[in-house]
């Protein structure tokens, strides 16, 4: 990471409760090809959540904190701050003299860009603008919201506008919240109802959502120079799993999550 920062744009993709069951699954069976050519070997990398819910998630991860593999470690990391102690920081580990990695980024001349996505950042009230206040910029819209049925092609749209707007020489780290597999969930499925609600079937479909669109976000990412693009999950959820709905609980539906990270060529087509 040490010879990446400062030489590639970064991309940070969460895809808001996604199960790493449901990804594995669509993966094999070809029905989220766009994100397939992308995955080194082809497959979603098993991993622990750091949280269960998306506010801890993501102040973990934003404090370098991703997704732990699901083996026994310790497991080097990527990025760190740095401290006296850490296991898992090793020689290859970006270390940054913040308290956050947004903050160490942009310190290291980035410009921090968040599309958010849940309501943890949509800044309509104190919680809701502590992660998206950790960067430069940050951009929400009840169209990029859990409720709208167009959530991701919309962010995907504005962050192609951020990418547009920047001079070529300023390196980028752009983060995107994905909403859409978020419950709920159940207008992504063609015949599912509001009344029948979620399922596991209506959250794959979201995905496969997902997937149409996330070429041009991976495009946009990857126009003005390479990107290291991580994409993962910050939690999953429960659809009735052993008498449990939902997430913020001790499941592993919620605590298994996929994760990849790759690099993107400059340049990368849609």
């Amino acid at each position: 990471m040490n010879e990446i920062v400062g030489s590639h744009d970064l991309l940070l993709v969460t895809l808001d409760t996604l199960r790493h069951d449901v990804a594995a699954e669509l993966a094999a069976a070809g029905r989220i090809p766009n994100l397939v050519r992308h995955l080194p070997g082809g497959t979603w990398e098993k991993r622990h959540a750091p949280g269960s819910f998306t506010y801890a998630s993501h102040q973990a991860i934003f404090a370098g904190f991703l997704p732990t593999p699901a083996s026994p470690g310790p497991h080097p990391r990527l990025f760190a701050a740095r401290f006296a102690g850490s296991e898992t920081t090793a020689g290859n580990t970006y270390v940054f003299d913040a308290p956050d990695l947004v903050s160490g980024l942009a310190d290291a001349g980035y410009r921090t860009v968040c599309v958010g996505g849940v309501g943890f950042f949509n800044r309509q009230g104190p919680l809701g603008s502590v992660l998206p206040g950790m960067f430069q910029e940050s951009h929400w819209e009840p169209r990029f919201g859990v409720a709208s049925p167009t959530s991701f092609e919309e962010q995907v749209a504005r962050a192609e506008q951020v990418v547009a707007g920047l001079p070529d020489e300023q390196r980028l780290f752009l983060f995107v919240n994905v909403s859409a597999l978020h419950q709920p969930n159940w207008f992504h499925l063609p015949g599912a109802t509001r009344e029948a609600g979620d399922s596991r079937a209506t959250h794959a479909a979201a995905l496969e959502y997902v997937d149409r669109h996330i070429g041009r976000l991976f495009a946009a990412a990857s126009s003005r120079r390479p990107c290291f693009a991580i994409v993962c999950s910050d939690h999953g959820t429960a659809y009735g799993d052993d008498g449990y709905t939902g997430h913020r609980l001790g499941h592993k539906a919620v605590w298994t999550v996929p994760y990849a990270h790759f690099t993107l060529d400059r340049g990368a087509t849609p």
